[in-house]
């Protein structure tokens, strides 16, 4: 945008309730105005929930519902935003200047208005008073590579997915780097651009991050090193990503982060305990927006019903074939349903998922672990990529059912699919899928594949909606963006 797009008021209220406002006055900028001064003022800023949880709205609302890993139930899904439909159905448009709620995509705006605040800290905070050089350095680098994770964000949202041979000439996302709001013109630049600005920020941060950070809602040094692991992954660069992957283990040592194993907590008396028959295990973390147990970085958004905040997952049920990826013994399958929320049975047996209320998309460590699966098999150390899966499996499942099959570990192709299908089978329907659909589609490996969403209409037709590649794998800026930008291109 985007004066606009990157100065909207922080402190709002939005239709469900939701008010940012009720923090100290060192969580709020206003705008034009310059609050913090000394370096403790600054360390507050980088307290504020807004770089960290988003419990009515926003996070990846909207990502969900362009994965390719669900389907839809018409009884429930026709009740709901007509916003949630065109992102279902992959419409060209999905913000129309006259619809009902004239608001920009939420993890959009949310996350153009962190980028106000951690630039703020950036460009200030060496020059605050009362504070070491050491000290102004760590909260300098925590802003960076917080504002580099923002960045990697947008950047697959609204640009094509990384391929080095055009990634110099694809238009990119705006990089941001004053807090000037007299600022009226912003070039996209390239993908190239904003993965090296990305990869700059998180390079150039490392050696100021602490280890283990004071809080661990903010972040640390395994944490930008697992987060720059993934961005080289996901642009291919697996040589480089590999000894990210790995520092990042190294780094997060006692007291960080750990994974639970569900034999034990969705066992007889296990924490996750009792399993209510509305929300699934009762004491899971998907039911708690507070548990950091398993995050390196800890970020969590709300991934429930629609209750007027434009998105939700009302009538959305995994599709038969990603319910086909799960092993009968997967423990994963107790966050999972054939029941409607009225208590009927679906009538197609089909499942939905009612036991993640809360998602956490920062960088959990199941995710690290099949991070650097992938990375190793790509660079051809199987056992490496095994031993690394199996970790997690053993812990969502008996170990006796965790070993990846003798087929697929020998077969350095078969293994690589296997760990994509272990990235659906741990995070579906929570909006991880739209990133992977996005740079497979680019993947020699997954030449020709197709993305489909299905409805299941309530007289027992269906209706199939195909993504319209490339296209679609990159969202439109909203309307009431470009009209204050209008030099500058969208997307087709």
């Amino acid at each position: 945008m985007m004066k606009k797009l990157l100065y909207l008021l922080i402190c709002v209220t939005t239709p469900v309730g939701f008010t940012a406002c009720n923090k100290s006055f060192l969580e709020v900028v206003p705008l034009g105005s310059q609050v913090a001064s000394s370096t403790s003022d600054y360390d507050k800023l980088m307290n504020s929930p807004d770089f960290y949880q988003s419990r009515f709205a926003g996070g990846w609302q909207e990502v969900v519902l362009m994965e390719d890993d669900l389907a839809a139930e018409d009884a429930l899904f026709s009740t709901v935003s007509q916003h949630m439909t065109r992102l279902f159905q992959w419409q060209d448009v999905i913000y129309f200047p006259n619809d009902p709620y004239q608001r920009p995509p939420l993890l959009l705006s949310g996350l153009m208005t962190n980028q106000y605040q951690l630039n703020k800290i950036i460009n200030e905070v060496m020059n605050s008073g009362g504070g070491t050089d050491e000290q102004k350095r760590s909260i300098r680098a925590e802003a960076r590579a917080t504002r580099a994770w923002s960045n990697f964000q947008l950047i697959n949202l609204y640009a094509k997915p990384y391929q080095a041979a055009t990634a110099g000439t694809d238009p990119g996302f705006p990089i941001i780097t004053q807090t000037d709001i007299t600022a009226t013109i912003f070039k996209r630049g390239t993908v190239q651009e904003m993965y090296d600005f990305i990869i700059r920020d998180l390079t150039e941060a490392l050696p100021d991050l602490p280890v283990v950070p004071a809080i661990r809602t903010r972040m640390s040094k395994p944490a930008a090193e697992g987060l720059l692991g993934k961005i080289y992954l996901f642009m291919g660069r697996y040589s480089d990503a590999l000894p990210m992957l790995n520092a990042a283990f190294n780094d997060l040592g006692a007291g960080g982060a750990t994974l639970y194993d569900y034999n034990l907590t969705l066992g007889t008396g296990g924490s996750f305990l009792p399993m209510d028959p509305n929300i699934g295990p009762a004491k899971g973390p998907g039911n708690s927006y507070i548990d950091l147990t398993e995050s390196v970085l800890f970020k969590v958004y709300y991934n429930a019903g629609y209750n007027g905040n434009l998105y939700g997952n009302n009538g959305l049920v995994l599709t038969p074939q990603t319910a086909a990826l799960f092993g009968a013994s997967d423990l994963r399958l107790r966050l999972y349903t054939n029941k409607n929320p009225d208590g009927s049975l679906n009538p197609g047996g089909r499942l939905r998922k009612y036991g993640v209320k809360y998602t956490r998309y920062g960088l959990e460590l199941s995710e690290l672990y099949l991070l650097r699966a992938e990375c190793k098999a790509r660079l051809n150390d199987l056992p490496g990529a095994v031993a690394d899966v199996e970790t997690l499996r053993q812990h969502r499942m008996p170990v006796a059912d965790a070993a990846v099959p003798a087929a697929v570990a020998d077969d350095q192709v078969a293994l690589i699919k296997f760990m994509i299908e272990e990235r659906i089978r741990e995070f579906a329907m929570e909006g991880y899928r739209w990133f992977d659909m996005r740079r497979l589609s680019v993947d020699p490996l997954f030449a020709g594949i197709t993305f489909t969403h299905t409805l299941y209409n309530k007289d027992g037709s269906t209706s199939v909606f195909t993504l319209r590649q490339p296209n679609r794998l990159v969202m439109q800026l909203p309307y009431n963006y470009m009209q204050y930008n209008p030099g500058m291109s969208n997307n087709p």
